[in-house]
């Protein structure tokens, strides 16, 4: 979330407020207030997924897969909010609650460097070695046969430390879970243009409309500038210090403050293996929920549906979503040699190419003239791309017929609307069906 706003004007008591529906009932802990790094879960039991059509048996499976759940990537709000609180305490503007939160900010800092800023917590390590066990036991017939038919397991990542190391967890977990396993995973390897296209020459349109998107700004200064997030942040920083204190601040230091509470609030449940911290106890639900669909608000039109006259958040994630096919067309003629391809990545890819492919409450853009918010759109950081977000792609076969299941989050999932299931409500796609739908060169 950035940390500049300017000082509410005037005018913006004239603006529509924006105000999602469920705020004033959100809880802290509730998965929408920590946004997209909410800690991942499954989203459904395994023995709840349907029977694989009769005759079929697994040959492949692939997935796209965020980094499991991290260090913030940097100290900034930490220090922010020390330095603010140094100040207060000498002049003797702490609350009694206010008294206990800069020690604490102190060790969950402390925390997050001997972990390393931006990478991997002992939390999101887990994640992936535990969703790499529900895999196999999902799929046992696949990787039962993947050692004696010689089948390799490729491994592939943006090439940043946390994606790397992602993929490294979710390999070992596998392994463990099945030694045998071990010989048949390949080296990983990085490919930037696939896994970090946000960043890669196939991005550069879209890093313009990040930077010099007049609209863009606009919007998200529209939805930021509502006398809300000015009360927010004064009910965050009020818990902290005397009303006196905050009073001196002026608007956007009290906004940039606040943030900082809920960025570090949002961050501690990553961090549930290095501590035990109490971070909710310093923001009301109302306010932690207020700057969590800020946060959404601002994921929302950069890298999710956004403006439903424009694609430009979400086109580039075609090389993603070509490559998924790709690798089951190869599987499919022969021509392949893996039993799985494991990918892993970024929210900031994982968002798009759930826009792209019309996954349930990810694509819904926003009309120009009626920003984004919770009352009128599904979209949640929380569901969309959590740590450890996933895509997975389970390849079935029958002689010649090959069927295909999603899962998101580990939950069955349909395709988007216009495709057409073996039956009706089933989890199972044919190939050729899928090629049509998603109107790929050789579909039938």
């Amino acid at each position: 979330m950035r940390r500049v706003i300017a000082t509410v004007p005037a005018i913006a008591l004239a603006l529509v407020t924006l105000v999602p529906a469920g705020v004033a009932t959100a809880h802290p802990g509730e998965p929408t207030s920590y946004a997209t790094k909410t800690p991942y879960r499954p989203q459904q039991d395994a023995r709840s997924y349907q029977r694989v059509p009769a005759g079929f048996v697994p040959v492949f499976t692939e997935s796209v897969s965020r980094h499991g759940s991290r260090a913030a990537t940097s100290g900034e709000d930490g220090d922010l909010v020390l330095a603010l609180w140094e100040r207060a305490r000498t002049e003797g503007a702490l609350t009694s609650l206010g008294r206990s939160f800069g020690p604490e900010v102190q060790r969950l800092l402390d925390a997050m460097a001997k972990a390393g800023y931006g990478e991997l917590s002992g939390r999101g390590k887990q994640e992936l070695r535990d969703t790499a066990v529900r895999l196999r036991e999902r799929l046992p017939a696949l990787f039962d046969a993947m050692p004696a038919k010689g089948e390799r397991i490729d491994v592939v990542s943006s090439g940043k430390g946390r994606a790397v190391d992602s993929g490294t967890e979710f390999t070992g977990g596998l392994v463990e879970a099945d030694p045998a396993l071990g010989p048949l995973v390949d080296p990983a390897r990085t490919d930037v243009d696939l896994l970090y296209f946000h960043k890669s020459d196939g991005g550069a349109a879209y890093r313009d409309y990040i930077d010099n998107d007049r609209r863009l700004a606009a919007t998200l200064k529209k939805i930021r500038e509502q006398p809300r997030t000015q009360a927010a942040a004064r009910g965050v920083l009020r818990t902290l210090f005397s009303a006196r204190f905050v009073d001196r601040m002026t608007a956007a230091d009290r906004v940039s403050a606040a943030e900082a509470v809920y960025g570090l609030y949002a961050i501690a449940p990553s961090m549930g293996a290095e501590g035990d911290w109490h971070l909710t106890r310093y923001i009301g639900a109302r306010d932690a929920a207020w700057f969590g669909y800020l946060d959404d608000a601002e994921s929302f039109y950069e890298s999710g549906p956004g403006f439903d006259d424009s694609t430009i958040t979400y086109a580039m994630a075609g090389v993603l979503l070509d490559d998924l096919f790709r690798k089951i067309e190869d599987k499919r003629s022969g021509a392949s040699g893996f039993g799985a391809v494991l990918r892993f990545t970024h929210a900031e890819e994982i968002m798009p190419l759930a826009a792209l492919m019309g996954l349930p409450g990810s694509a819904r853009p926003a009309s120009p003239s009626r920003p984004y918010t919770y009352a009128d759109n599904p979209w949640r950081g929380a569901s969309v791309a959590p740590m450890a977000a996933n895509i997975q792609w389970d390849l079935f076969r029958k002689d010649d017929t090959f069927l295909v299941r999603m899962l998101y989050n580990e939950k069955e999932t349909a395709f988007k609307t216009g495709c057409r299931p073996v039956a009706k409500g089933s989890s199972f796609y044919n190939v050729d069906e899928l090629e049509r739908c998603f109107g790929r060169t050789g579909g039938k």
